[in-house]
């Protein structure tokens, strides 16, 4: 979930390329999910998994957060919120969601992110919405009602599911939160200094929550098993951390600065589907038709709603302000 980039711009060349990087940033935070779900099965905590990997992006990431040190005197309180909500709260409730329902599933009510961030936009800040954007909000609520099979009476892990959702609010207050001072130009904060930052301050409170000093360090020396396939468990924490987290934050935040923020928010969007396909392949979790049909309804609310914010200056009702051009430059879910 890359952050703001300063001075987007829709004419900027290289476009083949930043669609590259965005498709490549989609596939790498798909990935994470298939990647964690085996290390967790093989005994690991879901928060020693996230903090594995937020302490270990963020040892990559140091040599960046030492060049944009000014950043700690200048933003930080936006630092603070990008650590506290956009590494810690979203990757610890998204981890914990897959121990208990399906990766795809997890990652799909993560997608009610752009519905959550419409409903702060209209009641907390009490800004007008598009007709567009209010269909994708309830298209895509209908969506997760087949998602997670509510006839049924609910057949996921009901912690599960509010997990996952917990995942999505902590979206929500890193889309508003990032906002903050993103139409400053130049004086924007540099993204790669808030997301080394943002990874470093997200390490340093889940060492506080997980407590990696009970955490059994021999899985880690072990294998794990992925729907049979037996995987070194160290193979899994690497691809974790430089693939899914390094590699998706830069890629996202690269794609973003040579594309417009709807084409970077609709790449960005198969992520969800990236990781469902994903989940299927590596881990055998198939979902039923209705699920299948209800992830696809709920990935069309999120882009309409997204894509329904009008351009800078408009007069027209927003779909989400700032917090919905925010979206639309990501590469979480965690």
């Amino acid at each position: 979930m890359p952050v703001r980039t300063s001075q987007i711009s829709q004419g900027r060349p290289g476009k083949g390329v930043g669609l590259g990087l965005a498709l490549l940033s989609a596939v790498a935070f798909g990935g994470s999910g298939v990647a964690a779900k085996p290390l967790i099965e093989a005994g690991l905590d879901p928060l020693h998994v996230v903090w594995l990997r937020a302490t270990g992006a963020a040892l990559v990431m140091l040599p960046l957060a030492v060049r944009h040190r000014a950043l700690l005197r200048s933003r930080p309180a936006l630092l603070a919120g990008f650590g506290l909500l956009a590494v810690a709260g979203v990757q610890a409730c998204y981890f914990a969601a897959l121990s208990r329902i399906p990766v795809g599933v997890a990652l799909l009510i993560e997608y009610l992110a752009p519905a959550l961030v419409l409903g702060w936009v209209r009641f907390v800040q009490r800004r007008p919405v598009t007709r567009a954007a209010a269909f994708g909000v309830v298209l895509a609520a209908g969506g997760l009602a087949c998602v997670v099979e509510v006839w049924s009476g609910l057949s996921f892990d009901v912690l599960g599911l509010l997990l996952a959702l917990g995942a999505a609010c902590c979206q929500v207050g890193y889309f508003v939160l990032s906002d903050q001072g993103g139409d400053a130009g130049d004086a924007a904060p540099n993204p790669l200094g808030v997301i080394a930052y943002g990874l470093l301050i997200g390490s340093a409170l889940l060492t506080v929550v997980a407590r990696p000093w009970s955490m059994d360090w021999s899985v880690l020396a072990h294998s794990a098993d992925m729907n049979g396939t037996s995987v070194p468990a160290m193979a899994l924490l690497l691809w974790v951390v430089l693939v899914a987290t390094v590699l998706a934050y830069v890629t996202g935040v690269l794609s973003v600065r040579r594309l417009s923020p709807q084409v970077a928010g609709v790449v960005a969007c198969l992520e969800a589907v990236i990781a469902t396909v994903l989940a299927w392949v590596l881990l055998g979790e198939r979902l039923s038709a209705p699920q299948v049909v209800g992830g696809a309804v709920v990935l069309l609310g999120a882009f309409i709603a997204q894509s329904s914010t009008p351009s800078k200056g408009s007069a027209e009702p927003v779909a989400s302000g700032g917090a919905e051009r925010e979206l639309s430059a990501r590469g979480t879910t965690a």
